[in-house]
């Protein structure tokens, strides 16, 4: 069972923050490696929604040229989702 829970942008950005800076190598690996898939899962999380915000940015382009600017940067994000430099 799949339930969605609304956490404020700020507090998952200062959740990522922490746990990016904890030094978890002294743990088991089992540990080590749920810390690292939750950690991963939440920094694309926060990929996935800075793309639909600049997804919205496309949408709501008022001349041409912003909505190209706009593309360029929404398919830049696109390309970088998934890549969030957690090392396995």
């Amino acid at each position: 069972m799949s339930n969605n829970v609304m956490i404020p942008m700020p507090l998952l950005r200062g959740i990522v923050n922490l746990l990016d800076y904890w030094d978890i190598s002294k743990y088991d690996r089992a540990i080590q490696d749920d810390y690292r898939d939750i950690l991963r899962e939440l920094m694309v999380k926060m990929q996935k929604i800075e793309l639909r915000d600049a997804y919205a940015k496309i949408i709501s382009a008022k001349s041409p040229d912003q909505r190209d600017l706009a593309r360029i940067q929404y398919l830049q994000l696109r390309n970088q989702v998934g890549d969030v430099g957690v090392v396995f």
